[in-house]
């Protein structure tokens, strides 16, 4: 049976003096099934809302009001590095392996965790960046401020450290601060969008790559949060009053696609899936299982709720950990294509130096290839050996050209071989001559 895996992450002091847990474990790896069971924790953490990020290797958490992450690595199990940066983080995201920040000034940094490289965009945000989100080449970052920017991943990664960063272009519907964003990993141009949470107690979604807002939702109260079905099949919401909100994007009357509605048509969501208990609080984070079929909901005072989406049965309290849950993120169950996986990462520099790029070569479970066999071999082997020397000495294949320049070529060699008869006849007579004078 294929297990699930989710990492949960704390802030803030404990809430109680409960010995059972351990009071300096900031960070959680858990197994939801089929059994659920912690099964590793890290140490000295505390995570802010939207400041979590794992990759196979790794986990990246920014810390609350400070200016530095920590790195752990999932292979060791230990804390690997304490990396500063130049501003406060606010927000971050992985997009294979960078780790993409936001910070309190308004800016963007990307960090190359492979080579150690650290970009930097100006502030084009007025305020903080609250979430910041990322598709396969984009980079869409949210503040306070109520703007949204989408940004080309590479032209932020140029290599000209003299060119200036601006965002493709600015989303600005909302009237209040940005609390929220999820993309959609699908190609499809009927489903690649992204969907943005605010203070204004809307949801837009968007077609981020036009600018074009496709379909707005309302909601009794302002969210706090958002996470999108992997199949980007439905929006899931957590707003301020404890309710969670699931509206389905392609249902009998769709959000989008054929079907939908006018993009100006404003869509009133008045019926919740559920609602939390006073003494659980509404949820500051949240996460859909990769089959869509289970939620899970991290709550201010440290539980963590599973809620089945499929029976719709009342919620299951999986843990209290004794601290507000700030974040939560499954692991994907896919392996990686990668050819390559990042053991341990390089620290950011700004420093001007050579472009050098660290990594393990992943190891292949295909057929093994004649390259492989070659390069696994000591010294040259006798099979290779004899094929070269075959081939070098069989004749080489007249090559099939232009039939034109074929013939021009036959036609030149034809002037050149009657000028050099010419001239051997000139010579021959110059010679019989010479004699008689």
């Amino acid at each position: 049976m294929l297990s699930e895996e989710f990492v949960s992450a704390i802030c803030g002091a404990p809430l109680s003096s409960n010995t059972a847990i351990a009071k300096d474990v900031g960070i959680y790896c858990h197994t939801l099934s089929p059994t659920y069971s912690v099964k590793s924790t890290f140490k000295k953490s505390s995570v802010p809302v939207n400041c979590l990020a794992i990759s196979e290797t790794h986990i990246f958490a920014a810390q609350h009001e400070k200016a530095y992450v920590h790195v752990y690595s999932r292979l060791r199990g230990n804390q690997e590095a304490f990396v500063a940066f130049p501003e406060r983080i606010r927000c971050l995201t992985l997009v294979g392996d960078v780790l993409v920040m936001g910070t309190t000034e308004g800016r963007l940094m990307l960090w190359e965790t492979g080579t150690g490289r650290l970009a930097s965009t100006p502030a084009r945000h007025v305020q903080g960046i609250s979430c910041v989100a990322a598709a396969s080449s984009y980079i869409l970052t949210g503040s306070a401020d109520s703007d949204i920017h989408v940004w080309s991943l590479p032209q932020l990664l140029e290599l000209d450290s003299a060119a200036e960063h601006e965002p493709q272009r600015s989303l600005s519907n909302h009237r209040a601060a940005i609390v929220g964003l999820a993309v959609s990993s699908s190609v499809s141009s009927d489903t690649n969008f992204c969907v943005s949470a605010s203070k204004d107690k809307s949801c837009i979604i968007w077609n981020y790559q036009t600018g074009d807002a496709l379909r707005t939702l309302l909601f009794p109260s302002f969210p706090l949060c958002l996470s999108l079905d992997p199949s980007s099949r439905a929006i899931c919401v957590s707003c301020e009053d404890g309710s969670l909100y699931l509206t389905e994007v392609f249902a009998e009357k769709p959000l989008l696609g054929p079907g939908a509605e006018e993009a100006t048509t404003v869509v009133q969501v008045s019926s919740p899936f559920g609602a939390t208990l006073p003494d659980v609080g509404p949820a500051s984070c949240l996460s859909l299982s990769y089959d869509g079929t289970m939620l899970l909901t991290g709550h201010p005072r440290g539980q963590i709720m599973r809620w089945d989406i499929a029976e719709n049965k009342s919620p299951v309290e999986l843990v209290n950990l004794n601290a507000a849950v700030t974040n939560i993120d499954f692991v994907s169950p896919f392996p990686t294509d990668k050819p390559t996986k990042t053991v341990n990462i390089i620290k950011p520099s700004q420093a001007e130096r050579a472009y050098t790029f660290a990594a393990q070569f992943d190891s292949y479970s295909g057929a093994e290839t004649r390259f492989d066999s070659l390069l696994n071999a000591a010294g040259f082997p006798q099979e290779a050996i004899e094929s070269a020397i075959a081939a070098f000495s069989q004749p080489v294949a007249e090559a099939t050209g232009d039939e034109d320049l074929k013939k021009q070529n036959e036609e030149l060699w034809d002037i050149i071989n009657e000028q050099r008869a010419l001239q051997k006849q000139t010579l021959e007579r110059f010679a019989e001559a010479k004699p008689n004078r």
